[in-house]
């Protein structure tokens, strides 16, 4: 799945598509194949590179904060979103889900609303009403 996303991201990007991708190991890690340089590693790493490479450096933060922030959620994805189940990976990232529901993964719906904003990330498909305000004032529901 991760070579589709990078090709994805790559065409989401503007770049063009003649970076060489394989995968390595039992998790099949992604490996961009460099001409100039070492093979980079990683879903995060290559991501990384590619938004780099493609001058568009607003996508992984503007401040210290917002970089940090960009970075805890693709080290979620690949540390606790890849390693779930099609079904569970669909109830955490589901979009319509009830406000009780959406109130268990604030974080993700806060970073969704989040990377919606950005300009080219939505293109012709309507904004995602996100709720941002906490149902109960404590974890008991």
């Amino acid at each position: 799945m991760s070579l589709k996303e990078l090709s994805s991201l790559e065409k989401a990007l503007g770049l063009k598509n003649t970076n060489k991708y394989s995968t390595q190991g039992d998790r099949k890690v992604p490996v961009l194949q460099s001409i100039n340089g070492p093979a980079l590693v990683g879903l995060v790493t290559i991501a990384t590179h590619l938004v780099q490479e493609a001058k568009r450096p607003e996508l992984l933060g503007g401040s210290a904060e917002h970089k940090a922030v960009v970075q805890q959620w693709l080290e979620y994805r690949v540390t606790k979103v890849d390693g779930c189940h099609k079904e569970d990976i669909k109830t955490i990232l589901k979009v319509d889900l009830a406000v009780q529901e959406k109130e268990k993964y604030m974080n993700m719906t806060r970073w969704f609303d989040h990377v919606q904003h950005y300009p080219g990330v939505r293109h012709h498909l309507p904004p995602v009403v996100v709720l941002r305000n906490r149902v109960y004032t404590s974890g008991h529901h």
